[in-house]
């Protein structure tokens, strides 16, 4: 197995010529000019976000990738349309591939690691390309044989350039030069930017009562000033259904403040080094073991069902194994497709409390597979990652750590790691998935899995600091 391992990373040095890479920096690199690359990368990405690709055709049509497109940072029509979906695909993949043992990569040589990530980027560069030309062909830019040979070229090599950018911005960030990963800052970017969108956004609409603002807080100011009766001026700025209101609003920030709670919940095992006596520590085993992985993967799951399933119910409507899986109906604003009936409309988020009450079968089948399959996700994901309790102990027995009580053995170390571990893993992940559901019920702007996304990721940036802070690292 170790050959077969060996040999497949091997067929990955002829190539590697053409796979742009980030040297590592030659010296630790100071916190204040981590904060520069990073800010740099970070603007790169959003310029590349608001530049439209050249040559498509405007299509009114619904987002079929609407669903996906908060944890994609991508952004509909423009050079980052394929957001990090190479990236996160790519990565998970072969995540999946060296976990289960399918190739072997021993993390220990340094010459593996570099074809382990050399092999992960010639992944997503070709996924890129393939994605690229499937969003040509599939007709999302108009119909190929009216936009000619010429103009599908061009498309797909903007779109291919600009995912190639950002594989190389997510690997100037991991290689030290600037903070966390590209990935995180840029899913973070993504919802933190939608939420202030909706709050201050000056676009105005045309609701039927009139002309109004998009964003909740100026709309609150204008129906304020322009409307007679101040307490309906006041009861439609906090409840107006056409766009967002000041009460969604109020429930995106109770649902940051009740994640960022709940990030402190942890156990902490007393541990000690085997042979230097009197030096004590503390291992931490956290609720959100698995961090957010656990409804990233939900939501990439119910995504992609969400995205087949609208595509074969466009051209098989009559078919009644397609109406199982899903019946759609397209929203006159927005841009965006609800499910209606079938099984995608039992797996999708109530609209709000009212549709709760008319339908509480629907609730029911909601709450019961978001919180299933996000504990199933976090239990399994901790077995393939790298972080199961065999792993750690195998990683602190390595290191000469024991944890107080427990004689210095493996199997005491697993002991006392499956008593915590497995269970911090799957309800941690039931966690996420009830925050998640709250947020949605309260419609919290940017939906649950955006906020709980960008709390997190912020919350992990906010430690990477103090951890650079406690090392001296922070220098200025």
């Amino acid at each position: 197995m170790s050959e077969q391992g060996f040999r497949f990373l091997n067929l990955i040095k002829p190539v590697l010529w053409i796979v742009p890479e980030v040297n590592a920096p030659e010296h630790r690199v100071p916190f204040k000019e981590k904060v520069c690359w990073t800010a740099i990368s970070l603007f790169v990405f959003l310029v590349c976000c608001q530049i439209p690709v050249y040559g498509i055709v405007t299509s009114k049509s619904a987002d079929p990738f609407y669903w996906m497109r908060v944890i994609l940072a991508s952004n509909r029509g423009t050079l980052m349309e394929l957001g990090i979906s190479p990236i996160v695909t790519s990565g998970w993949i072969m995540q999946l591939l060296a976990g289960s043992r399918v190739i072997e990569v021993d993390q220990s040589l340094k010459e593996d690691r570099n074809l382990f990530f050399a092999a992960q980027k010639l992944f997503g560069m070709l996924i890129t390309l393939g994605e690229a030309v499937a969003y040509v062909v599939s007709g999302m830019y108009g119909d190929p044989r009216a936009l000619g040979l010429g103009s599908c070229t061009l498309i797909i090599a903007q779109l291919f350039f600009a995912g190639v950018i950002a594989i190389l911005l997510d690997e100037l960030l991991q290689k030290g030069y600037g903070l966390g990963s590209g990935i995180s800052l840029f899913i973070a970017t993504n919802i933190c930017e939608t939420i202030v969108w909706k709050a201050f956004s000056p676009t105005t609409i045309n609701t039927g009562k009139g002309t109004e603002f998009e964003g909740a807080i100026i709309a609150l100011f204008h129906i304020m000033i322009s409307r007679p009766d101040k307490q309906m001026a006041l009861h439609e700025a906090f409840f107006r259904q056409t766009a967002p209101n000041i009460t969604n609003l109020l429930a995106t920030l109770f649902v940051f403040f009740v994640v960022i709670y709940f990030q402190g919940f942890q156990v902490d095992l007393s541990c000690k080094f085997h042979k230097i006596r009197g030096h004590r520590g503390i291992y931490p085993v956290r609720l959100f073991y698995t961090s957010n992985i656990s409804i990233i993967l939900q939501t990439v799951l119910v995504s992609n069902m969400y995205f087949f399933s609208q595509l074969l119910y466009r051209r098989f409507k009559n078919n009644m194994l397609v109406n199982l899986l899903g019946q759609w109906q397209d929203l006159d604003y927005g841009g965006e497709s609800i499910p209606v009936g079938g099984l995608a409309y039992y797996i999708s988020p109530p609209s709000d409390f009212s549709n709760i009450v008319e339908d509480p079968v629907h609730a029911f089948c909601y709450i019961s597979f978001v919180l299933c399959s996000c504990a199933i996700f976090s239990k399994y994901w901790i077995e393939i990652s790298g972080s199961s309790s065999r792993d750690v102990a195998k990683m602190l027995r390595d290191r000469q750590i024991m944890f107080k009580g427990y004689r210095y053995r493996e199997k005491s170390l697993l002991y006392a790691l499956n008593q915590y571990v497995p269970i911090a893993a799957a309800f941690g992940g039931m966690c996420i998935g009830m925050l998640t559901i709250v947020a949605d019920s309260l419609g919290a702007i940017g939906s649950g899995t955006g906020i709980l996304l960008a709390v997190t990721i912020i919350y992990q940036h906010m430690e990477n600091a103090q951890r650079e802070r406690e090392s001296g690292t922070m220098l200025f």
